[in-house]
Parts: C-alpha cells; sequence; structure tokens
C-alpha cells in the first residue's frame, strides 16, 4: 500500500512539531521555567501519548512546583509503559521521602537501584533513606556503592559517617569524615562529628581542634564547647572549666550536669 505524499509530508510535519516542543519544554525545564515546561510537553504528549521523556520531564516539573499527586500520575505511567524505568522508581520514591513514608521511599528507591544500580544520585538517597530508617549496615554498602561511583564527590562520605555512628563504629566516623573533609572544609556538622568521635576513641588533642573550627564558625555551639572543655581538662583545667561553665551557662545540658557532678563533690556550687 502506497502511502499519500500528503499524508507523508503531514505525519512528518507533526514529528518535526513533537520534537521542537520537547527541545522547547526540555530548555524551559533547565530554566525553571517549569508552568511553561508543563505547557510544551502537553502539547507533546497530546499528539504522542506514549513519549517517556516528555512524561519524565513533565512529572520533575510537576515535583519542583510540589504538585506531587500529578507528578506521581506522570511517573506511574511511565511505569506502565515501562516498568523498569528506575528513573521514575527513583521519582515516586522522592516523593514518598518528602510525604515522609520513609518505608516506601526506600521500597521504591531499592527497586530502581536494581534496575540501575550504576545511578549515583539513586544510590546516594537509597543511603540516606536507610539511615533513615535505621537500617544502618545496608546504608554502608549502598553509600559504599555511591562513592564508587563518583569519589571525588564528598555527599556520600558525611552519611557514611554518620551510618558507622550509629552502629558504634567511632572509627568508621573518622575514617569516613576525614575523607569527607578532604573535599568539604568548611561543614560544621562534619567536624563535630569528627570530633566527637576522636574524643570518644581518646584523641583529646586532635578533637579540641575540630571542635575549636565549629567555634570559630559557630561561637554559640555550646555542646562543642562543652566537648572542648572535657577534652581540655587532663592539660588545662582552668581553661577546660571555664568553657564547661560557660556552655551551662547558657543552658547546655551536658555542661550543667558536668557543673552539678563537681558541685555535689565539692559540696558547694561552682561560680
Amino acid at each position: 500500500m502506497k502511502v499519500s505524499p500528503i499524508v507523508f509530508l503531514l505525519s512528518l510535519t507533526v514529528m518535526t512539531g513533537c520534537i521542537g516542543q520537547f527541545q522547547k519544554g526540555e530548555a524551559y525545564f533547565r530554566n525553571q521555567e517549569y508552568e511553561k515546561a508543563i505547557a510544551e510537553f502537553n502539547r507533546v504528549l497530546f499528539v504522542s501519548i506514549s513519549d517517556v521523556k516528555s512524561l519524565h520531564l513533565r512529572a520533575r516539573s510537576y515535583e519542583e512546583l510540589e504538585d506531587y499527586e500529578n507528578a506521581k500520575a506522570d511517573y506511574r505511567q511511565i511505569l506502565k509503559y515501562q516498568p523498569t524505568y528506575a528513573q521514575a522508581l527513583a521519582g515516586l520514591g522522592k516523593i514518598a521521602w518528602k510525604e515522609d513514608n520513609m518505608a516506601e521511599a526506600e521500597k521504591l528507591l531499592l527497586k530502581a537501584a536494581m534496575h540501575d544500580p550504576d545511578d549515583y544520585d539513586i544510590l546516594l538517597l537509597l543511603g540516606r533513606a536507610m539511615i533513615k530508617n535505621q537500617r544502618f549496615k545496608s546504608a554502608e554498602e549502598f553509600l559504599q556503592l555511591a562513592i564508587d561511583q563518583q569519589p571525588e564527590n564528598p555527599q556520600p562520605y558525611f552519611y557514611l559517617g554518620i551510618a558507622r555512628g550509629y552502629q558504634g563504629d567511632g572509627l568508621g566516623v573518622v575514617t569516613a569524615l576525614n575523607a569527607y573533609l578532604s573535599l568539604e572544609t568548611d561543614n560544621i556538622s562534619a567536624h563535630y562529628n569528627r570530633g566527637f568521635a576522636l574524643m570518644k576513641l581518646g584523641f583529646s588533642d586532635w578533637a579540641i581542634e575540630d571542635f575549636d573550627e565549629v567555634l570559630k564558625r559557630k561561637p554559640d555551639h555550646y555542646d562543642a564547647l562543652a566537648r572542648r572543655g572535657i577534652c581540655l581538662l587532663e592539660d588545662n583545667p582552668s581553661q577546660g572549666m571555664r568553657d564547661i561553665q560557660k556552655a551551662a551557662q547558657n543552658g547546655n545540658p551536658l555542661a550543667k550536669s558536668i557543673v552539678n557532678q563537681f558541685g555535689s563533690k565539692s559540696g558547694r556550687g561552682m561560680n
């Protein structure tokens, strides 16, 4: 059966128009003009309802606008056409996270990782979801896979340190946060957590250096001040007690307990 030249030209025009509209929609998405992106992808999908790329970027646009119901509808539509489409599963997982359904988030992200085991973003988010769900050993495994994918990216080292900390692996915390801080030097939380781990391991001098870094950037971090004071007690007890007293005066529970302990031993309060 011959195809009429007019029909062929019309079909070609429609296809070219769809491609052009997708490219416009993609440009709007990258420029964070999400409403315009959705309008363009609507035009593409009016002609080609199973265009997975358009569905994906329209879902992402809805997601950025926090229109989660429409985003979920598009992700589910993608999965009807391609059940192993990892990014759609990951999109549903991210929305479940935002809706504070961490069990569902982990399940969906795990499925996504099964279908695309080399996707750094999926591996990182899955590891974080597992930490939220207190599955710390499994979190370690997926965070390490993320590190293998992008060893120059600091984020997975930070969360690896958190996962190890919850398991009581102080040396593992220090190792992970050493790697993190070699790439991202200004994170107060990383310095504090490494200092805390070093303190627990008995490396007071190194712990003091981390607490100093925290207090340099955030002088009212009274938990770091109290812990620095504890570390100073052996070699510089007067400075250590000053740190502890100042932290106690500002309501830090740890410092207050130490002040009360010293006060009860001496039979009087501390000034």
